[in-house]
């Protein structure tokens, strides 16, 4: 079988401990915008090689997660042999499990170190980020295939959008990011103000990837995508290099044709001519938007939402991966796509409408060799904190207790012909 069925997780929301990235910090403030810190999250550190089993018994046969940047190089330029190695134990249980390992470089959390030079709005980044890429290319690229730079790289451009909204006094609606993400703005700014003694930088130059930028700031993010791509390309040429973005399935009424192809170029099109000669692309998509000519709406009356507040609609990952394939000629990965519920039969029921969609699309011709369902775990979904339940795998945090639930068998069992 050639198409990769699997799950996805991000470092510092399932591994704990994370202390030298910047989200440990934010964390860690006294008007954190965070309502629970991370901790020890869900050790996935530590217990990497029982969930690797747990997909295996399963029937996954991929898994995609992140190397984090701030246990590489905790410090400026000072790379960990400890932390490489544990990572290369992480591949080499992948390998030995039949399971093909993706691997992000950055899913959201960086050194906090960077911030203090900057972070994601400073061309510094670009350079940092390409030494860390190459280094870790060099030193484990042997293990893996795939790998994806940043992960969703146009959602600083989707926050600055809901920040603008809210500055103009609109209300905020629920799931307008895809991402587990506070708009208080009193914390918003007591905050930046604490972080700025603890990166030492000014409060103005808190630029964490979370951060709202504007467009022609994203262009640095692109940059140095680009730039971590050809220095992985110098020591590993025969490596799928590709990034993730954040998608959603606009759908117009008859009003809103135009609105909807801004907001698809917002999302896509702007990002294009950065990513079209990469090997593949991570497609990430969680519901549908209705769109009118006064924008996107919310679910309507009666409409299933999740505990994200998106609509409950699984067929959207296969619409998007259309729309993404009618410029996208390369090769198709989704890298994310799942629901936030505490009712895994609605989860179930997702997962086999939702990989339906996509091998829908695979039988149409394009390009998609895989589904990747987020997330393996229950996680830490960023400032939401534990609250918001994605997982494949329940956890009893108090004693890091597994429970597969019955999601993971259905994803297992699904027949790719």
């Amino acid at each position: 079988m050639d198409f990769l069925i699997g799950a996805a997780t991000a470092a510092h929301q399932v591994e704990g401990n994370n202390i030298f990235s910047d989200y440990w910090v934010q964390e860690h403030i006294k008007h954190s915008g965070f309502v629970e810190s991370s901790g020890m999250a869900v050790d996935h550190y530590n217990r990497y090689e029982e969930d690797i089993r747990i997909m295996k018994e399963a029937g996954l046969n991929a898994y995609r997660f992140s190397i984090e940047w701030a246990r590489i190089e905790p410090e400026e330029g000072k790379f960990s042999e400890k932390e490489i190695a544990h990572y290369r134990k992480v591949l080499e249980c992948c390998i030995c499990n039949g399971i093909t390992p993706i691997v992000t470089l950055h899913h959201f959390s960086s050194p906090a170190w960077l911030i203090s030079r900057g972070g994601w709005t400073s061309e510094y980044v670009i350079n940092a980020f390409a030494r860390y890429a190459q280094y870790v290319a060099k030193q484990l690229g042997d293990l893996f295939n795939y790998v994806c730079t940043i992960n969703e790289a146009n959602m600083g451009f989707q926050i600055n959008k809901v920040a603008a909204d809210m500055m103009k006094a609109k209300k905020r609606k629920e799931g307008d990011v895809q991402v587990g993400v506070n708009f208080d703005i009193k914390s918003l700014f007591l905050g930046m103000f604490e972080q700025a003694i603890k990166f030492k930088c000014s409060p103005f130059k808190i630029n964490t990837f979370l951060n709202p930028r504007k467009q022609e700031q994203e262009k640095i993010v692109m940059r140095a995508h680009q730039a971590a791509r050809a220095a992985i390309k110098k020591v590993r040429s025969e490596c799928k290099v590709g990034l993730t973005l954040s998608l959603f399935d606009y759908q117009p009424d008859q009003t809103g044709v135009d609105v909807a192809k801004q907001l698809w170029h917002e999302d896509f099109g702007f990002y294009f001519p950065y990513i079209k000669d990469d090997d593949f692309l991570g497609v990430q998509n969680y519901s549908r938007k209705i769109v009118t000519a006064d924008g996107a709406l919310e679910p309507g009356p009666g409409k299933a939402v999740t505990q994200m507040g998106y609509e409950d609609y699984p067929e959207s990952i296969g619409h998007v991966v259309r729309m993404v394939a009618r410029d996208y000629k390369g090769e198709l990965l989704v890298t994310e796509n799942g629901i936030a519920t505490d009712d895994d039969s609605r989860r179930c029921e997702f997962i086999k409408t939702a990989v339906q969609s996509v091998l829908d699309c695979r039988k149409d011709g394009i390009n998609v060799t895989g589904y990747m369902h987020w997330s393996l775990l229950d996680n830490f979904e960023w400032q939401a904190g534990f609250s918001k339940t994605f997982g494949l795998i329940a956890v009893d945090r108090s004693t890091q207790t597994r429970y597969p639930k019955e999601s993971i068998k259905v994803l297992g069992k699904i027949n790719v012909l």
